[in-house]
């Protein structure tokens, strides 16, 4: 047998998965984890149900495979102290207008009515986005500056590529740059708040 003919059940395995995890996001970004079934995923892929077990095991595994994302954050700890607004926004823009960013729009759009969704958006934020920013300054205010910068960029995807609306969506690049840098270099340059202090 041909090393070729040795690779083939390999190539159509992965070509299989493939088809289900497409399948899988396209039904998840329409319907939600909760409405979405196995079955219409199946269908959707062409293949029997028995098959989306076969590569995932349940609809959890399917949905975790589906969403898997690194959002590959810059690492902040080595960059221009006064630019890292600026290199946080662009890394965000690129990945929303320059890659795929069909997953980001699943979490986003049914993260808000969806608790497997949200748990995920939780998992990512705990895993990649707090990380990043514990990389310098005061670790234990980076929970607070973290949030502070989810809030700002999860706003902004909501009103740029969800809700589209058209005063967000008119703006260029440059002048999403130049009008949310400072406020993210802000969150992640501010002294810690004393709240000893404060009432």
């Amino acid at each position: 047998m041909s090393s070729a003919e040795q690779e083939h059940p390999v190539r159509r395995s992965d070509a299989t998965r493939a088809a289900i995890l497409a399948a899988a996001r396209a039904r998840f970004a329409a319907d939600g984890y909760a409405k979405a079934t196995i079955r219409a995923i199946a269908a959707d892929a062409a293949i029997d149900p028995s098959m989306v077990m076969r590569y995932f095991g349940s609809k959890d595994g399917l949905f975790a495979a589906a969403v898997q994302i690194d959002l590959d954050l810059p690492d902040l700890s080595t960059a221009d102290p006064d630019a890292m607004g600026e290199l946080l926004i662009r890394h965000f823009l690129a990945i929303w207008e320059d890659g795929d960013n069909t997953v980001l729009l699943i979490l986003l759009r049914t993260s808000i009515t969806d608790d497997a969704v949200a748990r995920r958006v939780r998992e990512i934020f705990a895993a990649q986005v707090l990380p990043a920013v514990l990389r310098f300054g005061t670790p234990a205010d980076a929970p607070h500056r973290a949030a502070l910068i989810v809030t700002q960029l999860l706003g902004l995807a909501l009103c740029r590529y969800i809700l589209e609306i058209p005063p967000v969506v008119a703006l260029t690049p440059q002048q999403i740059v130049t009008d949310i840098a400072p406020t993210l270099q802000r969150y992640l340059t501010a002294a810690p708040i004393d709240t000893s202090r404060v009432g």
